[in-house]
């Protein structure tokens, strides 16, 4: 008889709420201010599987991978879509509208640096030749807010497999669009567009590391990052690149956008640690948007039975922060 022992930061499917049942309009309006709701009034939103401009419609909803669980209930979709950092379309974390401006198709997405040949390949072909699945996963934000969402996408390890990187690879470099006709953003000239991020080989190839493509068993909303972007749940969210246009694969360790920014307050590593303050605020718990309520925050946002191995030899980095 086989008996799977489930880890510590699984829980039985059985117990993940639906998302239909979790909040109702007076919590949302609540949770998120009804100056936010009514700034967004007046449009619908430009997403969903029947979105023309979608990237792979087809392949949603995905099967959901059993392995992948949450400690808490999922984020209501209305909220999780509509309260985002995106800093192409605006500091405000108000910026679905100004972001379906974003072109998805075509796409091209290109794989170069310590590679055996550089690869340029669409957005919807890539996607294509990746193992999709949903996955549900936590995300905690720097700004010390926190969501847990039902992810679609493909493990990046996929992706790396893909690529066939050199042996002398030891990080990979992401980075996104540049179209500053679209994104209003990118003509602040003060930040080091185009938005940098990075892990490390180890780091890319880790179970948990995945590139998603959707959410809420829905392609991607132009506002969370479609048509690809990077979800790894122990780190901080900052972390997460959206709308991804090319992975370079390098033995130099990049300069990622916040570090460029204010390297005093924003490191590479960014793991999440509820003992380590930012600069100018705690760690400690966490605001659980559409709540209103704060939890205690866990060490690598509760993985780390499957991430604290990867720095264990790191300990004169900054790995928190």
């Amino acid at each position: 008889m086989l008996i799977k022992r489930r880890r510590g930061w699984e829980l039985p499917e059985s117990q993940a709420t639906p998302e239909a049942v979790f909040f109702d309009r007076r919590k949302l309006l609540l949770g998120m201010g009804a100056a936010g709701i009514a700034a967004s009034a007046g449009w619908r939103p430009a997403w969903g599987a029947t979105d023309a401009a979608a990237v792979a419609a087809d392949l949603y909803p995905a099967k959901r991978n059993p392995a992948y669980e949450l400690g808490r209930d999922m984020t209501e979709e209305k909220v999780a879509t509509s309260y985002n950092n995106f800093y192409e379309f605006g500091t405000s974390k108000n910026i679905v509208k100004p972001a379906q401006a974003l072109t998805l198709k075509p796409w091209q997405v290109k794989i170069d640096g310590m590679v055996a040949k550089d690869i340029t390949i669409d957005a919807e072909d890539l996607i294509r030749k990746m193992p999709v699945d949903e996955r549900l996963y936590r995300h905690r934000c720097v700004e010390a807010w926190s969501m847990a969402v039902p992810w679609t996408g493909f493990p990046l390890r996929a992706l790396v497999d893909f690529a066939a990187p050199m042996s002398g690879a030891k990080y990979l470099k992401m980075e996104t669009f540049s179209r500053p006709q679209e994104a209003s953003g990118q003509k602040q000239f003060w930040y080091p567009w185009p938005y940098t991020e990075g892990l490390t080989i180890e780091e890319a190839r880790n179970e948990l590391a995945y590139i998603a493509t959707g959410i809420y068993g829905k392609p991607m909303p132009k506002q969370n990052g479609a048509p690809l972007r990077l979800a790894v749940p122990w780190k901080y969210g900052f972390k997460s690149v959206k709308s991804i246009v090319r992975f370079t694969f390098t033995d130099k360790r990049p300069k990622t956008f916040w570090e460029a920014l204010q390297d005093g307050e924003y490191g590479f590593w960014a793991n999440v640690n509820p003992m380590v303050a930012h600069p100018r605020w705690s760690q400690a718990t966490e605001e659980v948007i559409g709540t209103g309520k704060r939890i205690p925050t866990q060490i690598y946002n509760g993985y780390g039975e499957q991430v604290a191995e990867l720095y264990k030899n790191l300990g004169s980095e900054k790995l928190f922060m």
